[in-house]
């Protein structure tokens, strides 16, 4: 029941980004000059539902663990959690890719910290989170060049 929970959380700030973006993905997004290498945009959506889908088993493995720390790291991976759900309102619901930029930029350390918090709980879960990790600094390349390339 407890991984439905993580699961659970996870898809709904991957769902609420969704409403954000689709409000604004046919009309403003496609008019910004894109960075180099930017993937399509029918890209994005499964990237994110099958990361949010590692973060949640990631995090119910430190929980299966019952191990009084994991307390403290479940408590960072809920932060990281929270600033990874204020990107998309950022960038699609103000649309301002400056303010992202901010937020990206704080929650790759919260990541990077929520893995090195897990990997003495549990090697598997800090090893879900890596793709997380990885897709983050994709992202914040993209998100800095579409603040570079369109003036804000």
């Amino acid at each position: 029941m407890a991984l439905l929970g993580f699961l659970g959380l996870c898809l709904l700030v991957d769902i609420s980004a969704g409403v954000f973006t689709a409000a604004s993905v046919q009309g403003w997004f496609v008019s910004l000059a894109r960075p180099a290498g930017a993937p399509p945009n029918w890209l994005f959506a499964p990237v994110w539902t099958v990361l949010y889908v590692l973060i949640g088993v990631s995090a119910w493995l430190i929980w299966r663990t019952g191990r009084p720390d994991s307390y403290r790291a479940l408590r960072l991976w809920g932060w990281q959690l929270l600033v990874n759900a204020l990107w998309s309102p950022a960038f699609f619901g103000l649309r301002r890719p400056g303010l992202a930029l901010v937020v990206i930029l704080t929650l790759l350390p919260l990541v990077a910290l929520t893995i090195r918090r897990f990997a003495p709980l549990s090697r598997i879960a800090a090893l879900l989170l890596a793709p997380y990790l990885a897709w983050g600094l994709f992202a914040t390349y993209l998100t800095a060049g579409f603040f570079v390339l369109n003036g804000w």
